[in-house]
């Protein structure tokens, strides 16, 4: 397994979220460079910072889907309430002494990948075209940005 490499297929059009989308694969690629050290410290530290982070883009994008009105705004709640719950089963295995981050990798990559193509591309255009009226000082979307990335 290698770094994962971003790709402008993987673009959203929504300039936020492609930057947040980069930052986790950023993590992704930590979290393989401290396996490959075998630095069980900084392993634990890289999850904690991913799952810390990822949690927060889910909150965002999902006030985005929100604001918006995007129908399927519940379905898309649930799916990645089923990924923190995957992700929290490894911490526990993490914390509980089991190498997990071999295992961790694969399923990030591949979850977010799949993640981006299909349930992120099935809102993009309702965001999108809600954005353009949000935008400036006062507006929803720098609220947003001020709250959950300060």
């Amino acid at each position: 397994m290698a770094h994962l490499e971003w790709s402008n297929s993987l673009d959203t059009g929504i300039s936020v979220i492609d930057e947040q989308h980069k930052r986790i694969v950023d993590y992704i690629n930590e979290l393989y460079d401290a396996q490959q050290t075998l630095d069980k410290r900084r392993v634990g530290e890289v999850i904690d910072e991913l799952v810390d982070y990822t949690v927060s883009h889910f909150a965002f994008e999902e006030s985005l889907m929100e604001q918006a009105g995007y129908p399927f705004l519940e379905p898309h709640k649930k799916v990645h309430g089923l990924f923190v719950k995957k992700v929290t089963k490894f911490v526990d295995r993490f914390e509980a002494g089991e190498d997990v981050a071999g295992e961790l990798l694969t399923m990030l990559q591949r979850w977010l990948i799949n993640h981006i193509r299909n349930e992120d591309g099935d809102y993009t255009e309702i965001v999108r075209r809600n954005m353009k009226d949000l935008k400036g000082d006062g507006g929803f979307l720098s609220r947003s940005l001020k709250k959950f990335f300060g």
